[in-house]
């Protein structure tokens, strides 16, 4: 059966998108590898709902699975067929999760050509749905452009990830292609892989694949185009006398932070180069640490009369200017 990708993420298919991007935060939060290191349970969830989450998180691919379900990769090939046969559908059709229309449920082979019991090149015996309806045409014909989402942690999309993407219908697997996603790459941004989509039609070439990236949100760092923004504890003695402190990066070593005296909540310190590689390859972007200024949660007798003799200071100098 196919996954419903609402009840992955605990919605109705009526939700908005602002609830649709709740709930995957909420779910990402709980299910992130990061927060559950060696979970292969937590690991494959968050896979499921992230997998979700990029469907129904962008207009086009939510209307498609709308209508055509598990096909909804399909949706422009299964038109294209609908139209030429004046809007009527096509064998093998049925209707999907949403009950809109028709879906395809047999094999890629039977819409592209070149299965069936005459094999490739065997004619109308062993041409698919496609081939039949375009033979009229004497002309070569591209093949199809075809689109398929993957998904990238923030980690990966500083590295660069490898994917194996499987383009698939129903009945069977059509394909199964490596594709790499660079380093830098951005979340929404568009791959083109040339000749990785429908084969041609009466020898014309193949179509070519685009591979849409979803970066999944890190629990730490915020991206902000190629710059990274990362919430740096400070000691409050610190922030008060100077000191030190360390940085996480996506590179997995942490940079040592020189604070100065008197550093306030919220203060931001730009780390230059430990931001995102950027995607034209001239070097990366900046890391932005931001203070949270942190008080021990339990205070030795010691620790407490020196807030006492600071607050004291305090309340005299107040008294002293007026303030």
């Amino acid at each position: 059966m196919a996954t419903d990708y609402y009840r992955v993420l605990g919605v109705p298919r009526s939700a908005s998108d602002k609830e649709i991007k709740a709930a995957f935060r909420k779910l990402a939060r709980q299910f992130h590898p990061d927060v559950n290191p060696g979970d292969k349970a937590a690991e494959d969830r968050f896979k499921e709902i992230s997998q979700a989450n990029e469907v129904l998180s962008d207009t086009k691919t939510r209307a498609a699975y709308d209508k055509y379900g598990d096909q909804w990769q399909h949706a422009d090939q299964i038109e294209q067929a609908q139209r030429r046969q004046g809007g009527g559908g096509f064998p093998g059709a049925s209707a999907g999760p949403g009950g809109q229309t028709f879906t395809f449920e047999g094999d890629l082979s039977d819409l592209f050509g070149g299965g069936g019991a005459g094999g490739p090149g065997a004619g109308a015996a062993g041409g698919g749905l496609f081939d039949s309806l375009f033979r009229r045409s004497n002309g070569r014909q591209k093949g199809q452009d075809l689109e398929h989402t993957v998904s990238v942690t923030l980690n990966e999309a500083y590295s660069g990830a490898k994917r194996t993407v499987q383009l698939s219908s129903g009945g069977g697997v059509a394909s199964r292609i490596e594709v790499e996603v660079p380093a830098g790459v951005a979340d929404g941004q568009r791959i083109r892989i040339a000749g990785k989509g429908g084969p041609g039609m009466q020898g014309g070439s193949a179509g070519d694949l685009f591979l849409r990236v979803r970066v999944q949100p890190h629990p730490k760092f915020r991206r902000d185009g190629d710059d990274l923004r990362v919430v740096v504890d400070v000691p409050v003695a610190d922030a008060a006398l100077g000191g030190e402190v360390h940085v996480p990066t996506l590179k997995g070593k942490a940079l040592a932070l020189r604070v100065p005296a008197e550093t306030q909540a919220g203060k931001v310190f730009r780390l230059s180069g430990q931001g995102m590689p950027k995607r034209d390859g001239k070097g990366f972007g900046d890391l932005f640490a931001e203070a949270r200024l942190v008080i021990p949660e339990r205070l030795s007798r010691e620790q407490r009369d020196v807030f006492e003799m600071l607050r004291a200071t305090q309340r005299r100098e107040r008294a002293e200017t007026g303030d």
